[in-house]
């Protein structure tokens, strides 16, 4: 029977490399978006030239009181496409950048970043729990800034930390059941974070390249395998790590 992960934010960005990932490893994907339907549905469409099964379903991960009805919809979609009550893995990676020096940050920023990057992950991760299978895997996204400081990231670091340390604490209460979590925290990638930021500005992307042991920031390519390894069986007993992917930032 094949394995069915649910990949938050996976539209695009790191979430659609990894949803891809995963369908290239032989497992079938619930790809979640908050607005790009489009995208979604093209994600989709990849999966399934992939010989993959996979549905998209639109979801807002800043707002908790949108949970409960998504929680009825993915049952709804587990009982049609797959004839399934439950789902195997979780990858928790929506998410926003939000850049401002410490003394300037606003509430409004802040408790924006805080309802997606924090609040989110913990009450969407307790409102699936009953339909993750015993056995299972979740995987929360970092930050290599939770490691190092870099000016303007003090609220969207603060954030990650927190759940690098909610991923220790799942890893152990859901220990019991045989789900496995773990933190994956990568370093700068050319990616739409922060509008295209480390992709599109050379300077900034040269800054980064010149921190890293390998010369250069990442691609997506460098994290969704990674994660879709994670999932495998190959790597059944890693358990409330946090692993950076950032090429040796900083080392």
């Amino acid at each position: 029977m094949s394995k069915i992960a649910l990949v938050t934010g996976s539209s695009r960005g790191l979430g659609r490399n990894t949803a891809l990932s995963i369908a290239r490893q032989g497992g079938d994907v619930i790809v979640t978006y908050h607005n790009r339907a489009d995208d979604a549905e093209r994600v989709v469409a990849e999966i399934e030239a992939l010989g993959r099964k996979a549905v998209a379903l639109q979801l807002d991960t800043g707002t908790t009181a949108g949970f409960p009805d998504f929680v009825e919809r993915l049952r709804a979609v587990l009982d049609s496409t797959w004839q399934r009550q439950s789902f195997d893995h979780l990858v928790n990676n929506a998410g926003h950048g939000d850049a401002a020096p410490f003394a300037e940050t606003t509430e409004a920023q802040f408790d924006t970043l805080l309802n997606v990057h924090l609040k989110g992950v913990f009450f969407l991760t307790q409102a699936l729990l009953p339909l993750l299978a015993d056995g299972g895997r979740i995987v929360n996204l970092s930050s290599g800034l939770t490691r190092i400081s870099h000016p303007g990231f003090s609220a969207y670091a603060a954030m990650k930390g927190a759940v690098e340390v909610l991923s220790v604490y799942m890893a152990k209460e859901l220990g019991s059941r045989g789900i496995a979590v773990n933190c994956v925290a990568p370093g700068a990638i050319e990616t739409d974070f922060l509008d295209g930021a480390v992709r599109d500005t050379p300077d900034l992307n040269a800054t980064f390249a010149g921190m890293t042991a390998l010369g250069r920031v990442g691609v997506p390519d460098d994290i969704g395998p990674m994660i879709a390894s994670l999932l495998s069986d190959s790597n059944r007993c890693i358990n409330g790590q946090r692993i950076e992917v950032s090429g040796g930032q900083w080392i």
